[in-house]
């Protein structure tokens, strides 16, 4: 009888994928121009060398089990780490990275980004580029495991040091300041200044979530008590605070062109205003020279213009 080994192929994986999309064993055949009687032996020797029943097959659908549903789950997983194995071997043979992986922290400006990958677009490389959008732990913490070959906004401290493994390598962005704003309507901005915590714990603070899914996670500048209403990025945080829905830091330049507009009072605290160190950061798999996409992204943050542009150069400014 053939092992779990044996018929765990990737073919076999897309084949029970093909079986979900298709909502029937007889569709399945169809899209893969297969005979039925062809299929549902396949399927079968699945089930008897797992020694369960992936599909329920009393209706006319094909309904996964519950262990059916456990397996169409890691198969994404599992073909992901076939494909991350042929890239690996492509890279050693091309010096380029089949895909390149970029995760950004959520404060990173996105138009010199993109600024960035349309000029490595223009190189014409091989390499397929995806970016990630991550905040505060959530950037590093893609790097670490494998997620990301480059993180971009690494917010690094004590708390982060797990993630800091041998094989990772950081280098200083810049420093990223903030202030302190609510909507011009905000109960707040009619208040005395500087604001104490015991006044801003009266009202309701917004916070960009870590997106840090395994390791620790970071609050930044909240108060204990304080009412929170927490939004995925950064940019969520800014749109909150100009429906007036709360109050926090943001980063300066991010926030800037609302306050000069308007939008947004700028209000003094009694808590000095946070300073981010902000962070490069990238992984050396290898004694092996880096790959030649990675060589390409450190060379552009060398300048010391494309640093500041990347923290400050928001949209609208």
């Amino acid at each position: 009888m053939p092992s779990a080994r044996d018929v765990l192929t990737p073919d076999a994986l897309a084949m029970l994928q093909t079986v979900v999309r298709a909502g029937s064993f007889a569709g399945a055949a169809r899209a893969m121009a297969m005979v039925p009687s062809a299929l549902s032996y396949r399927v079968r020797q699945i089930e008897d060398a797992l020694d369960v029943l992936l599909f329920d097959r009393s209706a006319r659908q094909a309904r996964l089990t519950e262990a059916g549903a456990e397996l169409l789950r890691e198969a994404p997983r599992l073909l992901a780490d076939l494909e991350a194995v042929a890239n690996r071997v492509k890279r050693v043979a091309t010096g380029w990275e089949p895909l390149f992986t970029i995760a950004m922290d959520s404060v990173i400006a996105r138009d010199p980004m993109l600024d960035l990958v349309g000029a490595f677009y223009a190189l014409e490389p091989p390499t397929r580029l995806k970016l990630r959008d991550e905040t505060l732990l959530g950037t590093v913490e893609a790097l670490a495991s494998g997620e990301a070959d480059l993180a971009v906004g690494s917010v690094l401290d004590a708390s982060s040091l797990s993630f800091t493994a041998p094989g990772i390598r950081t280098r200083p962005l810049g420093e990223l300041r903030f202030v302190y704003a609510v909507a011009p309507h905000h109960p707040l901005a009619r208040l005395p200044q500087p604001l104490s915590d015991a006044t801003l714990r009266n009202y309701r603070a917004v916070a960009a979530a870590d997106s840090s899914r395994a390791g620790p996670t970071m609050n930044v500048n909240l108060i204990g008590g304080q009412d929170v209403l927490t939004v995925p990025t950064m940019q969520a945080k800014l749109a909150a605070q100009l429906h007036g829905l709360g109050s926090g830091f943001l980063p300066e330049a991010l926030a800037r062109p609302y306050i000069e507009a308007g939008h947004l009072v700028e209000l003094q605290t009694e808590r000095v205003r946070p300073v981010g160190q902000m962070h490069l950061a990238w992984r050396v798999r290898s004694a092996a020279r880096p790959g030649r996409a990675l060589e390409w992204w450190l060379a552009q943050f060398e300048h010391e213009g494309t640093r500041r542009a990347l923290l400050e150069q928001h949209r609208g400014r």
